[in-house]
């Protein structure tokens, strides 16, 4: 379980924001105070959920983010029992009397759905579709009823009412991506999805410079190669993103390797960075990628 207060603003969330997040932000924002929950949607690295975690700090409520995966179950959501407890009581006021009582009780453990539905968290489901459709059922009652069934607990009431400060963002990659399943139309009929796409090569400049200070010089040398290379893809999916540019600023930074296209150093770092998804989404061999990433860079 991650709960986020003031920790969303830390570097490794922090989002920099252009004038196309900030009307993303904004759009979202009314959304979600008219009711309605939001979904982000697009290519990994396309900074979604950044946004998400920007956008839930607007709320100015405690923020739970949760992670989808294909094990997750209503015992992670909902919670459960995981053992027992016991006290014992004994009874000496009377010397030739010996009087014990113990009792056992069951001990239980809320879900991270629960918990904040409870206190009334903003919780961002990260990544959503990487859980099976049946888990994601249970968002129904709560999108459509207001409603949290509790199925395990041993209580006499079958739902708790959600809490009306609670509210969700949710995040996913496309459906053609490996591990993820197919989200029932249910339930996307009840999000608002908003589609996020790389940014263009000015904006990731912007982004590369202000988030590891970077000279603006140099930062135009990564995002005009990832952009390039990117390029190269077209409709393919595993593009490198600006996740993969702030990797190299981040290294070619810390190593003090310069940002020099006619630099050894700096070729070997971007064609180790950059290789892999060009290798896997261009169907080429190692040395393929690795010359057409040398090309890109103009020296």
């Amino acid at each position: 379980m991650t709960v986020l207060n003031e920790r969303v603003t830390s570097d490794h969330h922090a989002l920099i924001q252009d004038m196309a997040t900030k009307s993303l932000l904004k759009r979202s924002i009314q959304y979600m105070k008219a009711g309605y929950p939001v979904h982000f949607t697009g290519p990994s690295g396309s900074g979604k959920t950044s946004i998400a975690l920007a956008l839930a700090k607007k709320l100015k409520r405690p923020v739970m983010l949760m992670h989808g995966n294909h094990e997750l179950d209503n015992k992670d959501l909902i919670g459960s029992f995981n053992g027992y407890t016991s006290s014992k009581v004994v009874d000496r006021y009377v010397k030739s009397v010996y009087k014990k009582d113990e009792t056992i009780t069951e001990s239980w453990k809320d879900g991270r759905l629960l918990e904040a539905v409870k206190h009334g968290y903003t919780l961002v489901y990260d990544e959503f579709s990487r859980s099976q459709p049946t888990t994601n059922n249970i968002f129904l009652s709560i999108l459509e009823e207001g409603v949290l069934p509790l199925y395990g607990l041993k209580s006499t009431e079958p739902f708790i009412k959600v809490h009306p400060k609670f509210s969700m963002i949710f995040t996913s990659n496309p459906q053609e991506y490996a591990g993820v399943y197919q989200t029932q139309d249910a339930l996307l009929d009840r999000l608002i999805t908003l589609h996020v796409g790389y940014k263009d090569k000015d904006q990731e400049t912007l982004i590369i410079s202000e988030k590891l200070g970077l000279d603006k010089k140099e930062a135009e040398i990564i995002s005009e190669l990832v952009h390039d290379l990117r390029e190269e893809f077209g409709d393919r999916k595993g593009a490198p993103s600006l996740r993969t540019s702030l990797q190299i600023a981040r290294i070619a930074k810390l190593d003090d390797i310069p940002i020099d296209y006619s630099n050894g150093d700096f070729q070997q770092l971007c064609a180790d960075l950059l290789g892999h998804a060009v290798v896997q989404g261009l169907a080429l061999t190692v040395e393929d990628a690795n010359d057409l990433i040398r090309k890109k860079m103009k020296y």
